[in-house]
């Protein structure tokens, strides 16, 4: 197909057809003249990945270059393709490597490694991840919002349930698994919110509805 049908097919502008093939997003068509190539169903695909990676994730060039560049040479195991794919949600900032990190005599950083550690999870003190838990933490005082032990330990095993059925739901093909755990998760994830204000209510009508002592 030529450029035009690939912009019917995938619901996208031929100028932007362009830009994805000038920055290497999009693999080159088969050459039929020096303006035109022709493209085919896999060229369909990557746009659609690109697309979603773009607008529906809103993740930035350097994360889709390295959510494509995975995708290109995937890992050998399906453990190391999903670490892949978390890298690739995490802010640029969180993935530079040059980025300093908070002191390791942080007292919140060391609660955020002692919750993940408490359930046996792995933990490192420079995980992005571990730091952003501390930085969420961080706020939630400064807001004078409490937040004890047993309610994080709540939150934790929660979000425990929520994994192994995320992890349960990804695609044993490698665009499958990064499309469903990358753009998956930042679309889930209101959902999931979602879902917490209506058990909420649930919850406080249980309670008003509790005889009292």
């Amino acid at each position: 197909m030529r450029i035009s049908m690939l912009a019917e097919r995938t619901g996208l502008p031929v100028a932007t057809l362009k830009y994805y093939l000038r920055e290497g997003l999009v693999p080159p068509g088969i050459a039929t003249a020096r303006t035109q190539a022709l493209y085919d169903e896999a060229h369909v695909a990557r746009v659609l990945l690109v697309r979603a990676l773009t607008e529906s994730a809103s993740l930035s060039l350097a994360a889709v270059r390295q959510v494509l560049a995975v995708l290109d040479d995937p890992p050998a195991s399906r453990h190391d393709l999903l670490g892949a794919a978390q890298h690739a949600l995490l802010t640029d900032e969180e993935r530079s490597a040059g980025t300093p990190g908070a002191p390791a005599a942080d007292p919140w950083l060391s609660r955020a490694a002692a919750v993940v550690a408490a359930r046996g999870w792995y933990c490192d003190t420079d995980d992005p991840l571990v730091r952003r838990l501390a930085e969420g933490l961080r706020a939630a005082d400064a807001a004078d919002v409490t937040i004890s032990d047993e309610h994080l330990d709540a939150y934790a095993r929660a979000s425990e349930t929520i994994a192994d059925a995320d992890v349960a739901s990804v695609p044993a093909d490698a665009a499958g698994a990064m499309r469903q755990v990358v753009v998956g998760t930042l679309l889930t994830d209101p959902l999931i919110l979602t879902l917490r204000r209506i058990a909420q209510q649930q919850a406080s009508d249980t309670a008003a509805a509790r005889p009292t002592s």
